[in-house]
């Protein structure tokens, strides 16, 4: 439903901003800003159809922000340009999988051993209320 063009130009929409990562590293990480943080404004976005975006917005709810944002943020590197590869890379599965359209399930019939069951089970159970009853009636 979405191709690669697409979400070139979907990320070229996105906004990217670096700060200092947290953890680990040293006096690296006070001085080198590392962590990335990808911002996607789906409302405002040129590139989807009003349909894509309630689809996004559907899809991705948890992950969006009140004011219709989608952020992914990456500090797993001391890189800042792995952090943003990454960012992306999250991203374009993100994409995909919102509108990847889901199976469709197809209706099966039961098995002829799971219905033989099944009446076998009415029969015992009739036999049951049956032997309950007093005599005569």
């Amino acid at each position: 439903m979405i191709n690669r063009v697409i979400i070139d130009k979907l990320i070229l929409e996105a906004s990217f901003r670096a700060s200092r990562s947290s953890g680990a590293g040293g006096q690296h990480v006070n001085k080198v800003s590392s962590r990335v943080e990808l911002r996607f404004d789906i409302q405002a976005s040129a590139w989807l159809s009003d349909e894509q975006k309630s689809r996004l917005i559907e899809k991705l709810a948890s992950r969006i922000t009140r004011q219709g944002e989608l952020i992914l943020v990456s500090d797993k590197t001391r890189s800042q340009h792995k952090n943003k590869e990454d960012c992306v890379e999250r991203f374009k599965e993100l994409l995909n999988q919102a509108f990847k359209p889901g199976k469709k399930r197809v209706p099966t019939r039961p098995s002829k051993a799971s219905r033989l069951k099944r009446i076998e089970k009415k029969k015992q159970h009739a036999q049951k209320k049956e032997q309950r009853r007093k005599p005569g009636i």
